[in-house]
């Protein structure tokens, strides 16, 4: 059975959201939520939408059209703004609480739109918001960067394809689509986190043997005259982020390789 998703522009109509320099939040909302909606239909998931076009909702009709739905998820796209230009930077994203699946994709986002160049502010819980709280199913809104930082403007503008791509892959990795890979990989390609990388072999097996003992997949690899410590090895980018985030939970640093099925 195909999951559902309802895909939530922020704001629209009169309500502008931020803006910044004639810009304005309801337009980037709109146009990354359907472009995501798209990827996420290409790939097999029922989407609906709360707005295709630039119409004024109020928060409750937002969460009023997603119950009514029957969705299994509700994703909301906004951006975010500080009292100054320039003032912050990065991606947040935000849950009812920090419990359940909707957490395992909101850090999944945040460590997606991280790999692209995001700073990360993480995962904040907001029970006062309407379209979290009214919701019956889970749902997370993503703040993708700073609407009046030239930086997180650059990166949205520059990479919105990537971004668009990465937000979807987190979905369907959280959604355990496994039979869905990465379009945007090429078929060689496969993401491995990496826990760290030594010119002393016994000090690379160290680090093997505690990750062993802990229960990840981890393995040794010897590249470019050092020897890597790796976790896994996954086609979709998501997977890679989910472990990646599963692996910082547990006090290691990590970074995410994207290495030939050769290697």
């Amino acid at each position: 059975m195909a999951h559902k998703v309802m895909i939530d522009a922020g704001h629209g109509g009169a309500d502008f959201g931020a803006t910044y320099n004639g810009r304005q939040e309801k337009d980037d909302n709109l146009r990354l939520a359907l472009a995501v909606g798209e990827i996420l239909s290409e790939n097999g998931i029922d989407v609906e939408y709360t707005r295709t076009t630039d119409v004024y909702q109020t928060p409750f009709e937002k969460a009023t059209l997603g119950n009514q739905s029957g969705a299994d998820f509700f994703i909301s796209f906004h951006r975010n703004s500080s009292p100054e230009p320039n003032q912050y930077s990065g991606v947040e994203t935000l849950v009812y609480d920090k419990s359940g699946e909707k957490l395992d994709m909101a850090e999944n986002i945040n460590g997606a739109l991280g790999e692209l160049g995001f700073r990360e502010i993480g995962v904040t819980a907001r029970p006062g918001l309407v379209v979290l709280r009214r919701t019956k199913m889970p749902a997370v809104l993503i703040e993708t960067g700073f609407i009046n930082t030239d930086q997180d403007n650059a990166l949205f503008d520059n990479q919105f394809d990537e971004i668009a791509q990465s937000i979807a892959s987190a979905i369907l990795g959280t959604l355990d689509e496994e039979t869905v890979e990465n379009p945007s990989a090429p078929d060689s390609i496969y993401y491995r986190v990496q826990t760290g990388e030594f010119r002393n072999r016994a000090n690379a097996e160290n680090m093997l043997y505690e990750l062993q003992d802990k229960g990840f997949p981890a393995f040794l690899l010897y590249q470019d005259g050092v020897y890597k410590v790796q976790v896994g090895a996954f086609r979709n980018l998501a997977n890679a982020v989910k472990m990646e985030n599963t692996l910082r939970r547990a006090g290691y640093s990590t970074w995410i390789d994207a290495s030939p099925a050769s290697y």
